[in-house]
């Protein structure tokens, strides 16, 4: 897997699969341009989105413990088109950033002229490319935050999506089914990259 995947269909084609997934989108404007379109999570939320990643005939899921995903906005910087449908350049899964936690990465990323994924562009991105989500090499969404009790603070969870070993209350009937979780900010793991995205237009 590259550091950036590039191997993208057009805009169109991308707008075909999502609509033949059964979403009721807008048009998708002509003059739209970057590597992958993106759904806005005012038009169809992240939790949404999730049962569409679909591996081996089964739907993927949310984490039982991540009922507050819908609360997860943008983190600080980071701005989101205000369309129903945008897109974003030069997606990459961030694989060079394992084993490093996001807390440590974040400006990392920034600092190189790029932007912190959020979970919806992580989810869109592997409903049109579905091996960028492979066991022991997946990742961090931590372009999505959600704001902490204390005031101006940080929740310190952060979204990723990642391959379910169905332990727990993932049940054994999703071992091995794409999922949305989430990991500490400050902690790092061997198998997770921190994506990011080369831009943004909508």
């Amino acid at each position: 897997m590259s550091r950036y995947v590039a191997a993208l269909p057009a805009l169109s084609d991308q707008y075909a699969r999502l609509t033949g997934l059964g979403l009721d989108l807008p048009p998708l404007h002509a003059d739209l341009e970057g590597d992958l379109l993106v759904v806005h999570p005012r038009v169809v939320s992240a939790a949404g989105l999730a049962p569409l990643l679909w591996l081996d005939e089964r739907p993927g899921f949310v984490v039982e413990d991540l009922t507050d995903l819908a609360e997860f906005g943008p983190a600080p910087g980071v701005e989101v088109p205000d369309a129903a449908l945008y897109a974003v350049s030069a997606p990459g899964r961030g694989d060079e950033f394992a084993n490093l936690s996001p807390n440590e990465v974040d400006p990392q990323i920034r600092a190189a002229g790029r932007d912190l994924m959020t979970v919806s562009e992580g989810i869109c991105w592997a409903l049109q490319v579905p091996e960028v989500i492979e066991r022991n090499h997946c990742f961090m969404t931590t372009g999505s935050r959600k704001v902490g009790r204390r005031l101006g603070a940080l929740d310190s969870r952060v979204p990723a999506l990642w391959i379910s070993n169905g332990a727990g209350r993932d049940g054994t009937e999703r071992r091995g089914v794409p999922k949305v979780g989430w990991c500490w900010a400050g902690n790092r793991h061997t198998w997770l990259g921190i994506a990011s995205v080369g831009g943004r237009s909508g």
